[in-house]
């Protein structure tokens, strides 16, 4: 396995994706993550190996994971490589599709939505996740390029 696949913080592409991410999540909650003033490259391997879950999908109609920190990847139980071919309505069933859809379309229009429910992991483990939040990530121009979520709490169902 190349440094690559092993380490995809160290991507050029995620290292300016993780840039999105963490200033959209500035300009939506009015706090940081962590000390945006740290280099792009540290802030990559920051979140990427944080106690805490977060995803990113991009705006195609049925949008594909385009980010799983190491925290998601186990939780969802893929590879780096699985989970960014990954359409993210995936990682949840059918029964719970028209909520987070309802959910999607509201942090659309609001910037950012706090939510809890349940997802699960590609070989069909469920967990419940609590306090989660989602807000859009936006592009250098301030235009929408997606959606991330970040959460700290989940309990296998």
């Amino acid at each position: 396995m190349g440094d690559i696949v092993q380490f995809p913080w160290q991507q050029e592409a995620i290292i300016r994706h993780t840039q999105r991410l963490l200033r959209s999540y500035q300009h939506w909650m009015g706090q940081s993550l962590f000390d945006l003033t740290m280099a792009p490259a540290e802030l990559a391997q920051e979140l990427f190996v944080a106690p805490f879950v977060v995803v990113s999908h991009g705006t195609e109609p049925d949008p594909i994971f385009n980010y799983g920190n190491q925290k998601a990847l186990e939780l969802w139980e893929l590879s780096w490589e699985e989970f960014t071919q990954m359409p993210s309505r995936k990682s949840a069933e059918e029964v719970v599709q028209e909520e987070r859809n309802r959910l999607l379309a509201e942090t659309v229009s609001k910037g950012f939505s706090h939510y809890s429910g349940v997802r699960i992991s590609s070989t069909g483990k469920r967990f419940h996740i609590e306090n989660g939040i989602i807000w859009n990530v936006l592009n250098e121009q301030n235009q929408q390029c997606g959606q991330a979520a970040l959460f700290w709490q989940w309990k296998f169902v």
